[in-house]
């Protein structure tokens, strides 16, 4: 990508030999048109050029996120109205195409907005069998902060098939390894605060209460994380010092809500 906009950049600031005001056709112009390309630039080098910059839509499919307030298209939440409630599908992600990672749900308030992961973030490049994690999805409200599902290969994390999220380890073992996914950067054992462990059905969920000064993602940040089939799925819900002052309960109330 960076090449395709170095070689539509190089392409565009190039001066043109002959002002476009300049430029005349001859009534033979289907025969001998006198119209040619600047000579500052070869037809080669800019039709090579244009078909790099072209290359990344070919090749990436549109994404299904809508940027647009959830509340316009989601429906309320049965537990709490205020919200409203995201399931996840197989039209939303690829892994969930790939069967790779379960269905999952949460809620959120009707003004957030779905925003796009990146190609090369979504893991659509590698399923079903990626090797690194990959965000599943990310929501975001400028005023009270952002969540996003971040899912990783369960041999990443052990070599147990099928492995609970018990057989991994203790919390803080998980969060050790899923740390950087949280914070966008790194993850200093001072800054995990909390650790539950939450239980429902079957499912055990570890729970993470983290302040993180300097990550990337917010410095306020809240995780939680459970293993289903190949995948470790984790939640994180982030926000700056502002956003948290007026939105921690929210925030608390999302990621209470997530359930694979």
């Amino acid at each position: 990508m960076a090449a395709a906009c170095s070689s539509l950049s190089t392409i565009l600031k190039t001066p043109f030999s002959t002002p476009f005001s300049s430029l005349k056709l001859s009534p033979k112009s289907h025969q001998n048109s006198s119209f040619q390309l600047p000579t500052a630039i070869s037809r080669r080098e800019f039709l090579n050029g244009f078909s790099v910059a072209l290359l990344p839509l070919a090749i990436s499919p549109p994404s299904l996120a809508k940027e647009i307030e959830v509340g316009s298209y989601l429906p309320p939440s049965p537990t709490d109205p205020s919200f409203v409630l995201f399931t996840a599908t197989p039209k939303d992600t690829p892994a969930l195409r790939a069967g790779n990672v379960q269905p999952y749900k949460f809620i959120l308030p009707p003004t957030w907005k779905q925003m796009r992961v990146a190609n090369i973030l979504s893991g659509n490049y590698c399923q079903p069998k990626c090797a690194e994690p990959w965000v599943e999805v990310k929501f975001e409200d400028e005023k009270q902060g952002k969540i996003q599902v971040v899912a990783s290969p369960l041999i990443r994390l052990t070599n147990k098939p099928n492995a609970r999220i018990e057989d991994i380890g203790s919390p803080e073992k998980l969060i050790a390894s899923l740390g950087p996914f949280v914070t966008g950067n790194t993850l200093d054992p001072d800054e995990l605060v909390e650790t539950s462990i939450e239980k429902r059905g079957d499912q055990t969920y570890y729970k993470y209460v983290l302040e993180t000064p300097y990550a990337l993602t917010g410095s306020h940040n809240l995780a939680k994380a459970t293993a289903k089939g190949s995948t470790v799925v984790l939640f994180v819900a982030s926000a700056n010092d502002k956003q948290w002052q007026s939105s921690e309960k929210t925030l608390q109330a999302i990621l209470d809500s997530f359930e694979v």
